[in-house]
């Protein structure tokens, strides 16, 4: 049954709201803002067709708060709810209250995506499925002797993880078997603080792995496809900093082998909407399911950058109960692209937030450039959520080719007001270890002293570069005012003239 979508709501703010609001608005649909009180002024919220006050600046009083939400829905006659990244997309309470309430959830099934949450229950669904999975436990390792038992056999190194866990947290890697019980109570512990969800899951760590993703997509009536793999391994505490694809690791043999698996581990579950498989690989090109996400990547650019699809668009046209309209032979990559992620942070400061006023931003432009951001000048980024600013996506013929438009468009990007990662992301670009592609997950940490070196004289030539261009700015500001005001001066003479002349006239 096919369900057409007239008015979406968008529960997320910055970047991916704006981003799904721009799809929407192509499919000639409306859509609707919700917004904290931090967020008034927020772009997403000017974006919108409608946009609605939903609490106070806490997570959990607005955006996370699904009674609210709901209401907003029906209040705005929306007929679905997108839910972006973060926050409520990989919720199942929401998807089933979006059921229940008669609202179409713009993502899957709330069954799928409490199977696939739980990083034990996915586990043995893909061993089901026939998908390769990293040697590991099945179950939650709730005693220490078990925990002590079960990782001697599998080996060290291993990896603690939360069953419930994203992001980093409730994870921990031991080499060491005087280190096991401290890291097991620490991963729970955190966990616990979280997620509300102390069960943890071990799995054999793999030396120099390479985190590879498979973007795919599934409609209501058992139609899977992929959209080939991005390269996420260049991350800082387990969370991406830099992604490109196609893969440096990648040959096709590899990639029609690791997006078969891809496939088949969306069909186990019966998968309809966008998704992602996320592998570990190594350089002898095995590899292993490491976890799904129920949801659109912040990265799912640099997919639609490379194979020309709007990936927004395919999730409305999924929901709204239409067949794929894309053929798995009909997908091929052209060119290469990378994202970086732009965040609002001290890299001099151990990447401490720094949340503040924009004076002034000035975003690189020209071929193969795209800018997802949502700040502007004169905007105040607020403390209370994810530091990430923007997303710059470059596309380029060949990979040399968009690490150096990337360098270039990073040179361009000027923001002041506020501390940013621009200058730690040059030097990824700058790096050899990048620039041959020969980088797994150890990257950041292994070139910590280059990527972190005070270059001192090409800051205090930046530093005088926007001194030199504020200066300017002003002196032509000037000007203007000078020039406006003569204008007005002169209109107002000749007006005085014309207005004698005509007196002179009349008597």
């Amino acid at each position: 049954m096919i369900t057409k979508i007239s008015k979406v709501l968008v529960a997320n703010r910055g970047e991916i709201a704006l981003r799904v609001m721009r799809s929407c608005r192509e499919l000639g649909i409306k859509s609707v803002a919700v917004y904290s009180d931090v967020d008034r002024t927020s772009m997403h919220v000017r974006y919108a067709d409608q946009a609605y006050h939903i609490g106070p600046a806490a997570s959990a009083e607005s955006y996370l708060n699904i009674d609210k939400i709901i209401e907003v829905a029906k209040q705005s006659k929306s007929d679905a709810i997108h839910p972006g990244y973060g926050f409520l997309s990989e919720n199942a309470e929401f998807s089933r209250r979006c059921k229940e309430e008669g609202i179409i959830f713009i993502g899957p099934t709330p069954e799928v995506i409490s199977t696939m949450g739980d990083k034990i229950t996915a586990r043995q669904t893909m061993i089901d499925g026939g998908v390769p999975v990293v040697p590991g436990t099945k179950e939650n390792l709730d005693d220490d002797d078990n925990a002590l038992q079960v990782i001697r056999e599998i080996g060290l190194p291993v990896m603690i993880k939360a069953s419930a866990g994203g992001g980093g947290k409730g994870m921990r890697m031991v080499d060491k078997e005087e280190n096991i019980l401290s890291a097991l109570r620490a991963a729970k512990s955190e966990a616990r603080s979280a997620f509300g969800d102390d069960s943890v899951y071990v799995e054999k760590y793999i030396s120099s792995p390479h985190h590879i993703e498979f973007q795919i997509l599934g409609d209501q009536h058992g139609n899977v496809i992929h959209l080939c793999e991005r390269e996420c391994s260049v991350q800082r505490r387990h969370q991406k900093v830099v992604e490109e694809t196609p893969s440096p690791l990648m040959t096709p043999e590899f990639r029609a082998k690791m997006g078969d698996a891809a496939v088949a581990a969306a069909k186990a579950v019966n998968y309809y909407g966008a998704g992602t498989i996320e592998f570990l690989a190594d350089n002898d090109h095995n590899f292993y399911f490491l976890e799904m996400n129920t949801r659109l990547q912040v990265e799912h650019p640099i997919t639609e950058r490379t194979t020309g699809y709007d990936l927004v668009k395919q999730q409305i046209l999924i929901a709204e109960g239409k067949e794929l309209n894309i053929k798995q032979e009909d997908v091929f990559q052209f060119g290469h692209a990378i994202e970086c992620r732009i965040y609002a942070e001290d890299t001099d400061n151990n990447f401490m937030p720094s949340p503040g006023l924009i004076t002034h931003i000035t975003e690189p432009m020209g071929l193969g450039v795209r800018t997802d951001g949502y700040v502007y000048e004169g905007y105040e980024i607020p403390i209370h959520y994810d530091p990430m600013i923007s997303k710059l996506i470059i596309w380029a013929r060949t990979r040399e080719e968009a690490i150096e438009r990337m360098r270039r468009a990073l040179y361009e990007y000027k923001i002041t007001g506020v501390k940013t990662s621009i200058k730690f992301l040059e030097r990824i670009m700058d790096c050899r270890e990048f620039r041959e592609g020969t980088y797994d997950t150890h990257f950041i940490q292994n070139n910590e002293e280059f990527l972190l070196a005070d270059d001192e004289a090409k800051q205090q030539f930046e530093d005088l570069a926007i001194v030199t261009a504020f200066l300017d700015y002003h002196h032509k500001l000037k000007n203007v005012q000078v020039d406006q005001s003569a204008a007005a001066s002169s209109r107002w003479k000749d007006f005085g003239r014309r207005r004698s002349v005509y007196r002179s006239s009349e008597n």
